[in-house]
């Protein structure tokens, strides 16, 4: 495939609909390779990914339960998202934790080094379509909390953006689709 029909082609596909089959820790390598060469104001590279691959995956999407059920407020505890989150990982080959670990530099604002991120994160998505591995960007749970944060070995200053779940479908892609024209969101000057 050619750059514009993988863009074109990249889909999101929910864990649930992936089959189980695992992705060689080679191709994930290779994947994450692709990340490192997102663009980054001043180098400073502000991403991070903890993999979880193999057993890890059960691993990590039990801890994540754990976290929901020890830090979330009684009121406010829903027993189905502590199964999601328990069983979320199941046909997931790996899932990758997205985080930003934040410069020394000042200068640089923190929703640039989030951009990069974000950017690193694209690169891996659009390897993936071309080798037909689905991806998932979730971003519920304890994602965004200090205990997601400590879980993960990170400090104050750092952020978790969510997780990438990987794995294999057997599903072909929904169409794309865009819900407003370009030109309501383009304005040349």
């Amino acid at each position: 495939m050619n750059i514009k029909e993988i863009i074109q082609l990249r889909r999101t596909v929910k864990p649930t609909s992936m089959n189980g089959k695992k992705i060689d820790d080679a191709v994930v390598q290779e994947l994450l390779q692709l990340a490192d060469w997102a663009p980054t104001h001043g180098l400073t590279e502000p991403w991070y990914f903890a993999v979880f691959g193999g057993d890890k995956v059960k691993t990590f999407c039990t801890d994540h339960a754990e976290l929901y059920k020890a830090y979330t407020p009684a009121a406010s505890y829903i027993p189905g998202n502590y199964e999601k989150l328990q069983t979320q990982g199941d046909l997931a080959s790996h899932v990758i934790a997205i985080c930003m670990k934040r410069g020394s530099n000042p200068k640089i604002p923190e929703v640039e080094e989030i951009a990069a991120v974000a950017c690193a994160v694209q690169n891996i998505w659009l390897a993936a379509t071309d080798q037909q591995i689905a991806v998932y960007w979730g971003s519920g749970g304890m994602t965004y909390t200090p205990a997601m944060q400590d879980y993960l070995g990170l400090r104050d200053e750092d952020k978790v953006l969510g997780f990438l779940y990987l794995g294999y479908s057997e599903e072909a892609p929904r169409p794309g689709r865009r819900l407003k024209p370009l030109d309501e969101k383009v304005k040349w000057m």
